[in-house]
């Protein structure tokens, strides 16, 4: 069989990872540069991704709203820390319709500011609390360096926005959305085993009290920060005057949250699970869990394997035809193993007669079965758990393998140049500053049993220390 020409993952990583957007169909570079243009392929994951995230957002209590694109610069400019810590990548309009705008405005970067000022519109009582909100939009971030998927100047994402009547309220909501939303999504559905910790001061977003983060190893032992979640405090709805009368009637300040997921979760797809083949798609997420893929059409076999498809569709199996004769066998196979796709079905006259087709499962390259065609369809379909299984495990181990303990600055240094350095957080507490001369940034803060602190000032904490996307 054809093999695809792509960079090896170890002799060059990034022209891997351009080589896997470019020739599985992903994305193209858009003409303004650090846009994209997201191709029908990267789209239909990126519309997994959309279904799988909302179903669980909407469990947690959020409902689907709209937020207009462009926004008052004034808006901005009423949460100083907000404002200062976006400046850098704002894009503002100060002309339009031919003529200079009384007041610039701001394409959308995130949206606290717009939707906040609705908030202190629609909150009057505890009755209307808590309010929970979640868009899916895209915002505009000018990216000096950009990187398809991973940082663009245009992504598409969700943000949810929520208020709530108490400080405990709040926190627990943030904290459910980081779980119960982000992390059981990162696990049961991309096969990623991620971190789930606190960001320091200095990492934590622009006005924040505390930011909650996910982070996953890729495949080069760098950290990718996959979701992060916020409690906002009373920061913004001071600033915009959201307020309601509480139970006692006594007038009161909201407590808010924000919290988001981006189309960066493609790049982690490609870089977490990806080969020198191309991509892997977990089960759980492929647009196409299976491919029947017909080799000849002679003494019935295109009819046979149209049946098979309608089989494993019954059992619940996405499952496409690639009966594309007028192209070769082989580079229908590498095409379908460039896209990653979990299950390759090989169905030819040769075998029919013998009552068995060819299964080619892309989690374990090379690993090729005969099969009866007897009971194909729930065979598929319980090889499909076994796969999104072996992804999460295969990652797991990579991670585990690539996580060292340090004892002190110098060990975190060396140990962070291969994957995640642990270390006690009293030990490199006063060296951040010193870590991001040498690209290292602490990802996050967890307690030693995992679980995350309350604030970064509790005793015993563990820091892990990575470079980063």
């Amino acid at each position: 069989m054809a093999k695809a020409v792509l960079t090896s993952k170890s002799d060059d990583f990034p022209k891997w990872y351009q080589d896997v957007v470019a020739k599985a169909e992903l994305a193209d570079n858009g003409p303004v540069r650090g846009t994209m243009v997201i191709r029908p392929y990267g789209y239909a994951i990126w519309e997994r991704m959309q279904a799988e995230l909302d179903r669980r957002i909407k469990d947690a209590g959020a409902q689907n709203a709209y937020f207009p694109l462009f926004i008052p610069e004034s808006y901005l400019r009423k949460e100083a820390e907000h404002v200062e810590g976006f400046s850098p990548e704002l894009a503002v309009v100060t002309h339009a319709g031919g003529k200079e705008l009384e007041e610039p405005v701001v394409v959308r970067p995130t949206s606290e500011t717009i939707i906040n000022s609705f908030f202190s519109k629609w909150v009057q009582s505890h009755r209307d609390l808590p309010l929970l909100i979640n868009q899916w939009a895209n915002v505009v971030r000018w990216e000096l360096r950009p990187r398809v998927f991973l940082r663009t100047t245009e992504f598409l994402w969700q943000e949810g926005h929520t208020a709530h009547a108490t400080q405990d309220d709040a926190r627990a909501y943030a904290l459910r959305i980081l779980h119960e939303v982000y992390e059981d999504f990162a696990r049961e559905v991309m096969a990623l085993p991620v971190l789930v910790g606190r960001k320091t001061e200095r990492e934590r977003f622009a006005g924040a009290d505390a930011t909650y983060t996910l982070e996953g190893m890729m495949g080069d032992g760098k950290a990718l920060q996959m979701g992060t979640s916020h409690e906002l405090g009373q920061n913004f709805a001071k600033a915009f005057d959201i307020t309601f009368q509480s139970s006692t009637g006594t007038t009161e300040h909201a407590w808010q949250t924000s919290w988001g997921v981006s189309t960066r979760l493609v790049g982690a797809l490609i870089m977490g699970h990806g080969d020198d083949a191309g991509l892997r798609v977990p089960p759980a997420l492929a647009p196409v869990q299976a491919v029947v893929l017909l080799v000849r059409d002679e003494d019935g076999a295109g009819e046979r394997a149209a049946a098979m498809v309608a089989e494993l569709r019954g059992a619940g199996v996405r499952v496409q035809l690639d009966d594309r004769l007028d192209t070769g066998f082989g580079r229908r196979a590498v095409e379908w193993e460039l896209k990653g796709v979990p299950v390759r079905i090989e169905v030819g006259p040769r075998d029919l007669a013998a009552g068995t087709v060819t299964l080619v499962r892309r989690d374990a390259a090379g690993d090729k079965t005969t099969v009866s065609v007897d009971g194909l369809g729930a065979r598929v379909a319980g090889l499909l758990g076994e796969i999104q299984a072996s992804l999460y495990r295969q990652a797991l181990n990579r991670r585990e393998a690539n996580t060292i303990d340090a004892g002190g600055l110098a060990e975190v240094r060396d140990a962070a140049q291969r994957g995640f350095a642990r270390v006690s957080w009293d030990s490199v507490r006063d060296s951040e500053v010193a870590l991001a001369g040498d690209a290292l940034t602490v990802r996050c803060l967890q307690r030693a049993d995992g679980t995350i602190p309350s604030s970064s000032a509790e005793p015993g904490l563990i820091a892990t220390v990575a470079k980063a996307y």
